[in-house]
């Protein structure tokens, strides 16, 4: 299936557009529970679109990805945050304060961060799923690594889901089968999952939305609307309050009801989503970025159009550090599309005739198969540590976490594949602190195959041990070189001398 360039275009403004939208219709209600009938804009729109970090943050993505291109990762975005983004609070706060301790995702979203299964991510999904139209596999593969710098758990299985459903609406406007598309690519045991599926049962078994979303918190409870509460409402006895922070698979729950209540109209679907309160500027921007991207920019009601207009107004960048931060969806909107062949590479047919064309996947090309490895990748967080060079692809798991006992072992498994047809020998070496031992060896050798017409792979188990521990954190490096090649690889590890239980 092929996509032209101007109706691609029309999709990326639709889904900016639709992200504003909802984003502005559903602040008044965020932090907030209960149910609330609204059909249109509550608050004064004489200045357009309301701030939001839903949007203003992906700025600072579009950034990041116009300098690096398709090697963007966890590492660059994470220190794109420490740079650019302002915002402190909730999980982008703890993220940032484990970067600053020297945690490298995916622990900087997990460790001790109360947050990490909220909604700050999910929010995020629309840039690589329009970097990756009608390519979920690919578009999710960069979800992932946005997600990883501040969330852990449901909060990267969120915008997992979401990127995926983004990615296919630009080549599948089915409701019912771009949900299953989304839900291929996440655990089959997982919050996220259990609440879009309460969703989709309450809407078969013939429920209204109100009562649907009520089954969405009693499956998977959250607290989010509980921050301002139900004010001067009667609360609900029968909607029960969950933990501090797991608020990601309730949202998207939501924003589900919201989809399917809204029986394809875009203003109503967006006003049932907002009307559910909780993180409502989340779930109604996210659920208009959809529609947006399946109507086009030329199909969505120029009533909801007109009082947002083009402009973008941000709240949790850091515009002094000289960052070219786009103004309106119109710039927003050109960017992406002049970045998207780079990220497309052969899906790009820039010769075609009649114009450049993009190759999107379709019918079951577009659901998750074992080739894309995110479930795997998936089991590994957080302690998957991984890295990537022109000769190898690695991944470095740690199951003992990182904090440290005196004379308590810390176990490890590496996982090393060939990315060049020819063997190799690959010599470890660790940078271990004064005292500390690797009971393997500080130095080893391990020789990597080239499997008859494959590239090989390998995995292995090591360890290393904590002696003399007298301060409050230690950072060990282990370095990966090949035989006769001049590239090394450095693998940075910081461990705590932490009393605390770990989270």
């Amino acid at each position: 299936m092929k996509l032209n360039a101007e109706a691609y275009k029309d999709k990326v403004r639709g889904c900016w557009l639709g992200k504003n939208i909802g984003g502005t219709l559903g602040a008044p209600f965020e932090c907030k529970r209960g149910v609330w009938d609204i059909d249109y804009y509550t608050q004064d729109m004489s200045g357009g679109a309301w701030p939001n970090d839903d949007l203003d943050l992906q700025l600072v993505w579009l950034c990041a990805a116009e300098r690096y291109g398709r090697s963007v990762n966890a590492e660059i975005l994470g220190e794109y945050w420490l740079t650019y983004v302002v915002a402190d609070w909730s999980e982008y706060g703890a993220g940032k304060n484990n970067l600053r301790k020297g945690l490298l995702p995916p622990l900087s979203g997990w460790y001790h961060n109360h947050n990490r299964d909220s909604c700050g991510c999910f929010i995020r999904s629309e840039i690589w799923a329009c970097l990756h139209p009608g390519n979920p596999a690919e578009a999710v593969k960069y979800a992932y690594e946005d997600a990883i710098v501040d969330h852990s758990n449901e909060g990267v299985y969120a915008e997992i889901f979401c990127a995926a459903v983004q990615s296919a609406a630009f080549a599948e406007n089915g409701r019912d089968t771009l949900i299953q598309i989304g839900l291929s690519y996440t655990p089959e045991d997982c919050g996220v999952r259990r609440a879009i599926n309460t969703a989709v049962e309450s809407h078969k078994n013939g429920l209204d939305w109100k009562a649907a979303r009520k089954k969405v918190l009693q499956a998977e409870p959250g607290s989010f609307g509980m921050m301002h509460g139900y004010g001067d409402r009667e609360p609900e006895p029968d909607v029960p309050i969950g933990p501090k922070g797991y608020d990601a698979p309730s949202n998207i729950g939501i924003m589900i009801v919201g989809w399917l209540y809204g029986e394809g109209d875009f203003g109503k679907s967006l006003c049932i989503a907002a009307g559910c309160g909780e993180d409502s500027d989340c779930t109604a921007g996210t659920l208009g970025a959809v529609l947006g991207i399946i109507a086009g920019a030329d199909g969505l009601p120029e009533k909801w159009l007109k009082p947002v207009g083009d402009g973008i107004k941000t709240i949790s960048i850091d515009r002094t550090k000289g960052a070219a931060i786009p103004g309106t969806v119109s710039d927003l909107t050109a960017r992406v599309c002049r970045l998207t062949p780079e990220f497309l590479g052969r899906n790009c047919d820039a010769m075609a005739e009649g114009g450049p064309q993009i190759v999107m996947a379709e019918g079951a090309g577009l659901f998750d198969n074992p080739a894309s490895g995110i479930k795997e990748l998936l089991k590994k967080q957080p302690f998957g540590f991984r890295r990537a060079n022109v000769l190898l692809d690695i991944t470095l798991t740690y199951p003992d976490g990182i904090n440290i006992r005196e004379g308590e072992a810390l176990r490890f498994t590496v996982d090393v594949t060939n990315r060049i047809n020819r063997q190799q020998w690959l010599n470890f070496r660790w940078f271990l602190p004064e005292g500390w031992d690797a009971p393997g060896g500080r130095e080893f050798a391990v020789n990597l195959d080239q499997d008859h017409g494959g590239y090989g792979s390998l995995a292995f188990n090591m360890s290393i041990c904590p002696h003399g521990i007298s301060k409050a954190e230690y950072t060990v490096v282990l370095e990966i070189a090949s035989q006769g090649r001049p590239s090394k690889m450095y693998l940075p590890l910081t461990f705590f001398n932490n009393p605390q239980v770990l989270r």
